[in-house]
């Protein structure tokens, strides 16, 4: 019974030690930290002490992008230094540029119309009341009391005058 007590102290004894860290390197201060997660991207591979599962493959110092022993077949494939390099180029931003000026123009065209429009109708509207002053129909407006008044001679002709300068703005 006392070997059953001394293998359980033992199991005991030897618990925390699984839990202990498992990655330790040394931090851009020189300070060693212990973690069970993996050092930030940033920390230098000299600078790693301890690590989790086998140490990463060396590379030839003579070529950075060949591995240091290529796999069978590997011959085949072509070099990694045949990638497409970046254009320093965002396709995606000059995507949403190139959308935004569309959008833009078109707004702008949209509200040309508009006035093109509102200036057209001006221009009916400034041709039909000529037409009306022209015709020496008696006329009459309404004044600031709501009082209706007939037009005399230089009232027509300020009238006729207004309607012009209109016509001259409006109608081109």
């Amino acid at each position: 019974m006392k070997f059953v007590h001394w293998l359980v102290l033992g199991c005991v004894v030897a618990l925390p030690l699984s839990a202990s860290a498992q990655w330790q390197w040394l931090d851009k201060n020189g300070k060693k930290v212990f973690s069970d997660q993996a050092p930030p991207p940033d920390v230098p591979e000299k600078n790693i002490l301890r690590r989790v599962g086998p140490p990463p493959v060396a590379r030839s110092t003579a070529n950075p992008n060949v591995d240091a022993a290529p796999a069978e077949g590997a011959a085949d494939a072509p070099p990694k230094s045949a990638a497409p390099k970046p254009s320093g180029v965002d396709k995606e931003l000059e995507e949403k540029t190139k959308k935004a000026e569309a959008d833009e123009k078109a707004k702008q065209a949209a509200e040309a119309a508009k006035v093109a429009k509102a200036k057209a109708d001006n221009c009916a509207l400034a041709r039909q009341g000529k037409a009306t002053v022209d015709s020496g129909v008696r006329l009459a407006k309404v004044n600031a009391n709501g009082e209706r008044e007939i037009m005399d001679d230089s009232a027509r002709a300020a009238e006729q005058k207004r309607i012009q300068s209109v016509i001259e703005s409006d109608c081109k």
